[in-house]
C-alpha cells in the first residue's frame, strides 16, 4: 500500500485554500448577504439553493442536503475518492502532497515512487500495444480478435495490447524492482520474469484514465484463461472495474451503467454501440464496485451469463448490494438465456433486442422475491418460516427508509401474516423520524456546539474560565463531551478543517447538520457565553429537582443535603460559572 497523506497536510490545506475561490472555478457563485450562491451543482433546480460560507469554510444546499469542505466538493463534483481529492485540492493551492513512509513486506517504500508505477505500467500498456501490430505472435491474436468482431478502431480505444511468450520481454526494457513492485513481473530465488507472457492485454484504467494494473488472455487452451495483475499500491481488484474510463470519455454522465463479467463482453457491446458497460475484475460484485458506480449513474444493471454458475453469481451481487440501497438508487438484475453471454447474445440478436432486455431487467425486489419462493410452497408452515429466517436477515440490511418498509410489506404479504420483526422495524423507523422532529428543536447543548463548531475561536474563550464540564448531566452528554474534546485537542482553525477530522465518523451527520443552524451576525461571543452559562443553569436546576424528588421519597444523606444547599446557592446566583 502506499504511504498515507499525513493528518497535519491535510489541515494545513484546507486552511490556506478558500473554498469560495475553489468552487467559483466550477460553478459560478454571486455574493448573497455573508454567503455565496449558486444553483446547485448536484441536483437540478431553478433558484439558488447553494450556499458557500468563506467563514466557515464550507459549502451547504438548502434543497438536495449536499454539504461539507473543499475536500467533499471535489469528491462529489469531479467523482474522485479521498486522495485524488487532496492531490487536486493541493495542485490548486500550488502544493506537493507528502506521504508518510510505510513498511511492506520488511522493505521501506517511499511513496514519491507511485506516480513512477503510474508511469510504467503507461509505458508498459504502449508496448504491448506495439507487440501487437509487429510481434509475429501478435499477428494471431489480431486475427483472434477479428474472430471476436473487435475492429481496429475498437482496440485502440481500449488500448488492447500482446504481451510476447517470453520470459524478461519486460525486465530487459524497464526497471526491474519497479516491475515487481507494479506487480507486472515475478521475483523468485533470486531471478524476475514477467507475470504475463502469449496473452491478449488489456489495460485497467482508473476513472483518470492511469493505467493501474492487467488483464491478460490466453489465445488457446492454456490454463488459466484469464490472469489479472495482483494487488499492488495501485491496483486494488474490489475497487476497480473494467471499462469506465472508456465509458466516462463517451457519457460524463451516464443514465444507466450495466455491469457484466468480461473484458470481451464490454468491448463487445461497445462495438454494437452500448457504451455504459464495466466489468468486475474476476471477483464478485462488491459494495465498494457499488459506491464507484453510483457516484456516476442513478441505475445499475446488474448482467449474469445464462449458465448455473452465472446464476450463482447473480445471487451472490444480490446478497451484497443491500447496504448500498440509499434513497435515489436503483439496482435491476439481467440474467441471459442459457449458454449466451453478452459478447455471442448481442451479436446473434442485435442492440435493439439486447437494449429491450436491459429496459425489461428485473427490479432488485422482484428478482429477490423471486429467488426464495419460485419452489416453495407457501401453503406449508416450514417453507414459510424459511421465507420469513431467510429474507428477513436480507431486510434488515437495508439503510432505513421506504424502501425498506416496502420491501418488509412484500414479505409480511406473501407469508400472509404478521411479520414478527416487522413491528420492531418499523418502531426503529417512527425512532428516526421522532428523533429528527425532536433535534428540529435546537436545545442549549446542541447550540454551544454548534457555535463552537462554526467559530472555533471561541474554544480560546473557553480556556479563560475554569469550567468543570464533568459537572454537566443531560441527555447527550456523552456526545457532547466527545465533540468538545475533539474541538479543544485538534484546535481547528475554521469548520473546513474541523469537518475533515469527522469523514466517515458517526459522528459526522450531527457535526453537519449543526454547522447549518444560522446565528446573527454580531455579539457571537457573548452569546456564546451566555448558551454555556444557561447550560449550567439547567443542569443546576435539573439536580435540584433530582435531589428534592429524592427527598420527599427516601430522604437525603448528609453530603447529598450538602450538595443541595451549594446548587440553591447557586440557583440564586444570575452566572453560574
Amino acid at each position: 500500500m502506499t504511504g498515507r497523506i499525513p493528518r497535519y497536510f491535510i489541515d494545513d490545506l484546507l486552511s490556506r485554500v478558500d473554498i469560495v475561490d475553489l468552487i467559483d472555478k466550477h460553478v459560478p457563485l454571486k455574493k448573497a448577504g455573508a454567503n455565496f450562491v449558486a444553483r446547485c451543482p448536484f441536483h437540478t433546480e431553478k433558484t439558488p439553493s447553494f450556499s458557500v460560507n468563506r467563514n466557515k469554510q464550507f459549502f451547504h444546499c438548502f434543497g438536495c442536503g449536499a454539504s461539507g469542505n473543499a475536500i467533499g466538493f471535489l469528491m462529489d463534483f469531479n467523482h474522485l475518492d479521498f486522495i485524488e481529492a487532496v492531490e487536486d485540492l493541493a495542485t490548486f493551492a500550488g502544493l506537493e502532497v507528502p506521504r508518510e513512509t510505510i513498511e511492506t513486506s520488511g522493505k521501506h517504500l517511499k511513496s514519491e515512487f507511485v506516480s513512477d508505477y503510474y508511469q510504467l505500467l503507461e509505458q508498459v500498456a504502449a508496448f504491448y500495444v506495439q507487440c501487437l501490430r509487429t510481434d509475429e505472435e501478435g499477428k494471431k491474436a489480431i486475427s483472434y480478435l477479428k474472430s471476436r468482431g473487435i475492429t481496429d478502431s475498437l482496440a485502440k480505444d481500449f488500448m488492447i495490447g500482446f504481451a510476447p511468450d517470453e520470459w524478461r520481454v519486460l525486465s530487459s526494457r524497464f526497471d526491474q524492482n519497479q516491475l515487481v513492485q507494479a506487480g507486472m513481473s515475478i521475483e523468485k530465488e533470486g531471478k524476475v520474469y514477467d507475470r504475463f507472457r502469449g496473452r491478449l492485454m488489456f489495460p485497467i484504467r482508473d476513472k483518470r484514465g492511469r493505467t493501474v494494473g492487467f488483464g491478460g488472455r490466453v489465445l488457446n487452451d492454456t490454463l488459466p484463461k484469464y490472469l489479472n495483475s495482483p494487488e499492488t499500491s495501485v491496483f486494488h481488484k474490489s475497487k476497480e472495474v473494467y471499462g469506465l474510463y472508456e465509458l466516462l470519455r463517451k457519457d460524463s454522465k451516464p443514465k444507466r451503467i450495466l455491469v457484466v463479467e468480461g473484458y470481451l463482453d464490454v468491448i463487445a457491446l461497445a462495438g454494437n454501440g452500448i457504451h455504459y458497460a464495466v466489468a468486475t475484475l474476476g471477483t464478485s460484485t462488491s459494495l465498494d464496485h457499488l459506491e464507484l458506480l453510483f457516484r456516476f449513474a442513478s441505475e445499475l444493471v446488474l448482467c449474469f451469463d445464462g449458465d448455473s454458475a452465472g446464476q450463482k453469481a447473480a445471487w451472490r451481487a444480490v446478497s451484497s448490494v443491500f447496504p448500498a440501497l440509499k434513497a435515489g438508487r436503483q439496482i435491476r438484475i439481467m440474467v441471459l438465456p442459457e449458454q449466451h453471454d453478452p459478447d455471442s447474445l448481442i451479436n446473434k440478436e442485435g442492440k435493439e433486442l439486447f437494449d429491450s432486455r436491459i429496459n425489461n431487467s428485473q427490479p432488485l425486489s422482484e428478482y429477490f422475491y423471486e429467488h426464495f419462493t419460485k419452489d416453495l410452497k407457501l401453503s406449508e408452515i416450514e417453507n414459510l418460516s424459511f421465507l420469513l429466517g431467510e429474507a428477513e436477515e436480507y431486510l434488515k440490511k437495508l439503510p432505513i427508509g421506504s424502501f425498506r418498509e416496502l420491501m418488509v410489506d412484500k414479505l409480511s404479504g406473501l407469508s400472509n401474516r404478521h411479520v414478527l420483526d416487522r413491528q420492531a422495524m418499523l418502531a426503529y423507523s417512527l425512532q428516526v423520524k421522532k428523533h429528527r422532529q425532536k433535534s428540529n428543536r435546537l436545545s442549549v447543548a446542541s447550540s454551544v456546539l454548534a457555535l463552537l463548531i462554526q467559530n472555533p475561536r471561541l474554544i480560546a474563550l473557553i480556556e479563560k474560565k475554569d469550567i468543570d464540564w464533568n459537572y454537566l448531566d443531560f441527555e447527550g452528554i456523552e456526545k457532547f463531551r466527545q465533540i468538545l474534546d475533539v474541538l479543544l485537542t485538534k484546535r481547528p482553525v475554521n469548520y473546513g478543517v474541523l469537518i475533515e477530522h469527522y469523514r466517515d465518523h458517526p459522528n459526522e451527520t450531527i457535526i453537519k447538520k449543526l454547522a447549518t443552524v444560522e446565528f446573527p451576525d454580531e455579539n457571537i461571543e457573548k452569546l456564546f457565553l451566555e448558551s454555556i452559562n444557561r447550560l449550567f443553569v439547567e443542569t443546576n436546576a435539573a439536580l435540584i429537582d433530582k435531589l428534592l424528588e429524592k427527598s420527599k421519597k427516601d430522604g437525603l444523606s448528609k453530603s447529598e443535603k450538602e450538595d443541595l444547599v451549594a446548587l440553591l446557592a447557586k440557583k440564586h446566583s444570575d452566572v453560574i460559572l
